[in-house]
């Protein structure tokens, strides 16, 4: 018996057609109302915002920093950029490379989130009372 099956794939959707995946959509498809909101920073930017203006600071290039941390120059680079979200042991590695503790950078990190996230709301932290804890608290 021979089938006579035509030579093409059988493709079957996994969402419905006309969709897009979450990726491909615009960030703004839900209804705007009131101003502009600006994205948060994420933590990957402002620790690696600190660690450059730290080595920069220091007069010291890419290169010192990176073999005394004892990485990679190009993920040291990532890593100042905000593209690679490090590891603490990694992060505490180029601290300590800049004559930092982790604390120190972790502490300067979160500065630069309140001052950002401050000028953004308009100076004020709504719904925030005066008792409000404005630490830091990190989980692993």
């Amino acid at each position: 018996m021979t089938n006579h099956l035509p030579e093409e794939a059988r493709v079957i959707p996994l969402r419905p057609p006309g969709t897009r995946p979450a990726a491909a959509r615009p960030a703004t498809t839900a209804p705007h109302h009131g101003p502009p909101v600006a994205r948060e920073p994420l933590w990957r930017d402002l620790v690696g915002d600190v660690l450059r203006r730290e080595r920069l600071a220091q007069e010291r290039t890419l290169r010192d920093v990176a073999d005394a941390a004892r990485i990679s120059m190009p993920y040291l680079s990532e890593v100042e950029r905000g593209r690679k979200e490090a590891s603490s042991e990694v992060l505490a590695a180029a601290a300590h490379a800049l004559g930092l503790g982790l604390g120190d950078l972790l502490s300067r990190a979160q500065g630069e989130l309140t001052r950002v996230t401050s000028r953004h709301a308009g100076g004020s932290r709504r719904g925030a009372s005066p008792s409000s804890y404005d630490g830091l608290c990190l989980a692993a």
